[in-house]
C-alpha cells in the first residue's frame, strides 16, 4: 500500500476507532442519570444495573469478537469495518429512543456485536505497519481512544444536560457518516496471498484463547492484559457513579474533568510514547505505566476534595504508555496471517475483562454505598483495582525474564 492511501486508511481507522470510544464516553456522563430517570432509583442501585448492562454488551462482544478477528483474515478488513459501523448506529439509536431499562439491554447486545470490529481495526494496523512505527500506530490507536473519550463525554455531559437523547442521536449520526464515507475511501489492506479459510473452531473463543496462550512468550504478556484491563474497568464504568456519590457533582462537572482526562490521554498516547518507546523500550514502559495505574488508582480512591481528581487523575492516565507498548509486544510474537486473529484474542479478553470487572466493581460499590453499609467507602473498588495492576507487574517482569 503506497503512502497516501495508508495515511487515508490510517484517518479512517482513527475515526472508526473514536467512534466506538465516543459511544463510551457518551454513556459515562449520562447512564446513571438515564438508569435513575427509567428505573427511578438511587445512585448506589444505579451501579448495579450499569454492571449488568456493561456484561450484557461484554457477553456479546466475547461471542463474535473472534468470528469477527476470523472473518476479517478471510475475507479482509474493509467488509467487517463497514458493516460493524452500520450496526453501530443502530444501537445508538436503540440507546436513544429507549423507553425502559430492558430496551437498554437490547442496545447494548447489538453494541457487543459492532464493537467486536475492534479486533479487526487494530489488526489493520498491524497489516499496514512495520518494525519501528508499529507501537507508534498503535500510539495513534490511543490518541484515537483519548479523542473519542474527550468528545463522548462532552456531548454525553453538556448536550445530555438539554436532552438526554440528543447525545446519541449524534452518535448515531457519526456512525452512519463514517460507514458512507469508508465506502469510498478504505482500501483493503490484507493481501490475497496472506488470507486464510475460515475455521469454526479457530472462531471458537475458548479454542482460540488457548491456541495463543500455548504460544512462546505470550502467556505471561496476554495475563497481564487481562488483569490491566480489568483494573481499568473501575475507572472506565464507574467513575461517574463515584463522583455523583461522593461528591455530588452534576452532569456538566463529569462531563468537564471527563473532557480534561481526554485531553492528558491524547497528549500522553499521541505524543508522550513516541519518545518512552524509543529511548527506554518497550518493557521498561510497561512497568512504569502499571505502577503509575496502581499509584492513580490508589489516589483517586483516598481523594477527600473533588478538585483533587484533576491532580490524581495524571498518574492514572500516565499508566497509558504501558498499553501500546503491551500491543507492540505482543503482536510482534504472531505471523502476519495470525494477526487479526491474535486481535480477535485481544478483544475476548477485553470482553471477558468487561464482564467480570465491572459487576465486580459495581457491587462492591453497592456494598460500600448503600444506606445498610456498616462501612462507607466509596473508593473501595479502586483500592481492588491498583492490587491487579501491582500483580500485573510481577507477571510481566517474569514474562521478560523467560522471553
Amino acid at each position: 500500500m503506497d503512502k497516501p492511501k495508508q495515511s487515508a486508511a490510517l484517518g479512517f481507522i482513527f475515526i472508526t476507532i473514536f467512534i466506538d470510544v465516543l459511544g463510551l464516553g457518551i454513556i459515562i456522563p449520562v447512564l446513571p442519570k438515564l438508569l435513575q430517570t427509567l428505573g427511578h432509583i438511587d445512585v448506589s442501585t444505579a451501579s448495579k444495573y450499569s454492571g449488568w448492562l456493561t456484561t450484557d454488551y461484554a457477553v456479546f462482544q466475547l461471542f463474535f469478537a473472534s468470528i469477527l478477528g476470523s472473518l476479517s483474515d478471510r475475507y479482509g478488513r474493509r467488509p467487517v469495518l463497514l458493516i460493524s459501523l452500520f450496526g453501530f448506529s443502530i444501537d445508538y439509536m436503540f440507546m436513544a429512543f429507549a423507553p425502559s431499562i430492558a430496551w437498554l439491554f437490547v442496545g447494548r447486545m447489538i453494541a457487543g456485536v459492532s464493537g467486536a470490529s475492534n479486533s479487526t481495526a487494530t489488526a489493520y494496523v498491524a497489516d499496514v505497519s512495520t518494525g519501528d512505527n508499529r507501537a507508534a500506530n498503535f500510539g495513534l490507536i490511543g490518541a484515537a481512544s483519548g479523542l473519542g473519550f474527550i468528545v463522548g463525554i462532552g456531548l454525553g455531559a453538556y448536550i445530555g444536560a438539554i436532552n438526554i437523547k440528543y447525545p446519541f442521536m449524534a452518535a448515531a449520526a457519526l456512525a452512519f457518516s463514517n460507514g458512507i464515507y469508508g465506502l469510498f475511501v478504505l482500501p483493503e489492506s490484507l493481501s490475497l496471498r496472506n488470507r486464510r479459510k475460515f475455521d469454526w473452531k479457530r472462531a471458537n473463543p475458548i479454542g482460540t484463547l488457548s491456541t495463543f496462550f500455548k504460544k512462546p512468550g505470550l502467556a505471561g504478556l496476554l495475563s497481564a492484559i487481562i488483569l490491566v484491563y480489568t483494573g481499568q474497568k473501575a475507572v472506565e464504568y464507574l467513575l461517574s457513579f463515584f463522583l455523583y456519590e461522593k461528591f455530588n457533582w452534576t452532569l456538566s462537572s463529569v462531563g468537564t474533568l471527563g473532557i480534561f482526562i481526554g485531553v492528558v490521554l491524547v497528549a500522553i498516547q499521541g505524543g508522550l510514547i513516541r519518545f518512552t518507546i524509543p529511548k527506554f523500550g518497550q518493557e521498561k514502559n510497561i512497568i512504569a505505566g502499571l505502577l503509575f495505574y496502581a499509584l492513580g488508582l490508589t489516589l483517586i480512591a483516598f481523594a477527600s476534595k473533588g478538585w483533587m481528581m484533576y491532580l490524581f487523575i495524571i498518574p492514572y492516565c500516565l499508566g497509558g504508555i504501558s498499553g501500546p507498548a503491551l500491543q507492540g509486544l505482543t503482536t510482534s510474537k504472531v505471523a502476519q496471517n495470525e494477526q487479526g486473529e491474535l486481535q480477535g484474542v485481544i478483544t475476548i479478553i477485553n470482553s471477558v475483562t468487561v464482564i467480570i470487572g465491572p459487576l465486580i466493581f459495581s457491587y462492591v460499590f453497592y456494598h460500600f454505598t448503600n444506606k445498610n453499609t456498616n462501612m462507607y467507602f466509596p473508593g473501595a473498588p479502586y483500592i481492588m483495582a491498583a492490587v491487579l495492576m501491582l500483580v500485573s507487574v510481577f507477571i510481566a517482569v517474569r514474562s521478560f525474564k523467560k522471553a
